[in-house]
């Protein structure tokens, strides 16, 4: 007979507990919060992808319609989110632009002729630039490449197989390394007005650490699952008197989005605090649906090679981001087939932005990953009604400019506090295996120092790869100043080519398969079933059981068949004497 999958286990939404006033417990995936409390925690969800799209977006853009531009990226990720959360990889993760895609952007307008150096604030001022013809259409048609490469590495399963052999010593550093990768652009955003920054900064650890501490009320547990939410308008509010009374002067993505320059972001600075906070504008429509572009992305040489690095990229941080959002939930790791097809809806969600006119392609967010850990909440519908929330601000140009008069000061802030989660998710894994040994030691200091210290130096020194091939210098200088691709390699290839023994890596080997298994998974206690967090939905498991799928492409995207267990009576029951016959003749 078949065994009966595993029971969901309910993880019910409780408070505080007067006499354990630290322990929480994380809302299962398949609870639903208060509508309430659902839409807050929704928009807590919206705000901090929004710090993201504040980075990339108004990073590359330089076009004069960038509304526009800042709508559709935020309707492709609101459509890609509901499918993350329904056929992809099932956790409650929100897809959005991240530096996976900015580097190779930015490589790609820094080779075009007459455009000014993109080089993140260490170049000097250039002659006076040419516009280049098409550089939205080469940024789309880079989108729609990586979403290819990331649709070819979750559909033929590399990303489940790769990820099935990290143990912790290539978890580890690859967490670490996807937390300080963003410390740059975090420190320029707060750097806008440092006062502000420190304010979102102190809220946010007071609401989500110290508060139910001091107080130790049950009914502050609201201010910690919506810590960031309360810690962002609390801020706004201080800033937005401020700017009334005119004590200080801050920037915003609104004012960003609406400057007209022919320089990048950073160059257009001239001061820490050089232009005032601006409200949103009546000019902006109230409903404008993206509609698809007339022209299609171009793919050139050098879009397909930027393409191809952000792809590759994308399909390493994506895994562990699915392993940091598994981790804070108390879930089992994410299987392969789960794991391949949230790597498929990523490419889905990629190429269908640059197909339609976003210039930036999608994967899961980092931040929003980590915003699990902060409030204690992981509810799939809560994400799925952030989808939503996207969805309507893409269609509503107004009310997404009324989400980017958000001081970049916040923002900063924001990225700061949330991705400290994703370093600290990956110190954990290093109490797994023996960090006294030799081996163990070169291997993460080795990984760690190089993928920070070389992605510096090449982009400091963009000028020194020169093959002569246009493609390929943009390929080289993509991958070369992705510290997220270089600390995977390097902490994959270190953790199988140099020798030890399983225990002194963080792996054991399972009793019953014989297979080597990270000690991680053994010894976390699991707070939801797997079956609960990562099988589809029926529909989407027939489908995917269709003959015509069994092989290509999707079949690294089903989930195993359950195991046909034989129940039999033991063999020593036969040699036992009967009881009741002893009894009887006796």
């Amino acid at each position: 007979m078949k065994t009966d999958r595993c029971k969901k286990l309910s993880c019910k939404d409780q408070t505080l507990d007067p006499e354990r006033p630290g322990r929480t417990e994380s809302l299962d995936v398949q609870s639903s919060p208060s509508l309430l409390l659902n839409i807050a925690l929704a928009l807590q969800h919206v705000l901090v992808l929004s710090s993201l799209c504040a980075l990339v977006v108004d990073t590359l853009i330089q076009e004069a319609d960038k509304d526009r531009i800042v709508a559709s990226v935020l309707f492709y990720s609101g459509v890609s989110t509901l499918l993350q959360s329904w056929i992809g990889s099932r956790l409650p993760l929100i897809l959005a632009p991240s530096l996976d895609f900015l580097i190779p952007a930015l490589a790609l307008l820094s080779s075009q002729p007459g455009t000014a150096v993109a080089c993140r604030g260490q170049c000097t001022d250039p002659e006076e630039p040419v516009a280049p013809a098409h550089p939205i259409r080469e940024l789309r048609g880079m989108a729609v490449v990586a979403g290819l490469v990331q649709l070819s590495v979750g559909s033929t399963g590399l990303a489940g197989f790769a990820l099935g052999h990290c143990g912790p010593l290539v978890l580890a550093p690859l967490l670490c390394i996807l937390g300080f990768s963003i410390y740059r652009e975090a420190a320029l955003f707060c750097s806008d007005h440092w006062g502000m920054a420190a304010l979102a900064v102190v809220l946010l650890v007071i609401l989500s650490q110290h508060l139910h501490y001091f107080l130790r009320l049950s009914v502050f547990s609201i201010c910690k699952r919506l810590s960031v939410l309360l810690s962002v308008m609390v801020t706004c509010a201080v800033c937005a008197a401020l700017v009334h009374w005119g004590h200080v002067h801050l920037n915003s993505v609104t004012h960003m989005l609406s400057a007209k320059r022919n320089a990048t972001f950073i160059q257009s600075r001239t001061g820490p605090h050089s232009s005032d906070f601006v409200f949103p504008n009546d000019s902006v429509p109230w409903l404008d649906f993206p509609l698809p572009e007339p022209a299609l992305p171009l793919l050139s040489g050098r879009s397909v090679a930027a393409g191809v690095a952000g792809g590759l990229s994308a399909s390493i941080s994506s895994p562990a981001v699915y392993v940091v959002a598994a981790r804070l939930l108390k879930a089992a790791v994410p299987p392969a087939h789960a794991c391949n097809r949230g790597l498929c809806v990523d490419g889905l969600g990629s190429a269908l932005s640059g197909l339609m006119g976003a210039p930036v392609g999608l994967c899961s967010s980092v931040p929003n990953a980590c915003v699990i850990g902060l409030s204690q909440s992981g509810s799939r519908s809560t994400v799925q009604l952030a989808g939503v929330l996207l969805f309507i601000l893409g269609v509503s140009p107004q009310l997404a400019q009324v989400l980017c008069s958000v001081p970049l000061a916040i923002h900063g802030a924001v990225l700061g506090v949330t991705y400290t989660l994703t370093v600290a998710t990956g110190i954990t894994y290093f109490q797994h295996a023996d960090v006294d040994s030799g081996r163990n030691i070169f291997n993460i200091g080795f990984t760690v120092f190089m993928s920070l210290a070389l992605p510096r130096w090449f982009r400091l020194h963009s000028a020194f790869i020169q093959t002569g091939v246009p493609s390929a210098d943009v390929f080289l200088q993509s991958l070369l100043t992705l510290p997220v691709f270089f600390v995977g390699v390097l902490a994959f290839l270190l953790e199988h080519t140099v020798s030890g023994t399983l225990p002194e890596r963080g792996l054991v080997r399972h009793e019953g398969s014989m297979k080597i298994v990270s000690l991680a998974d053994q010894q976390q206690g699991y707070s939801c079933s797997p079956d609960a967090v990562y099988d589809p939905p029926p529909p989407v498991r027939k489908v995917l059981d269709l003959r015509v799928l069994r092989t290509v492409p999707l079949c690294a995207c089903r989930s195993p068949p359950v195991e046909e267990v034989v129940v039999t009576v033991p063999e020593m029951s036969s040699l036992l004497p009967d009881k009741d016959a002893g009894v009887s003749s006796g």
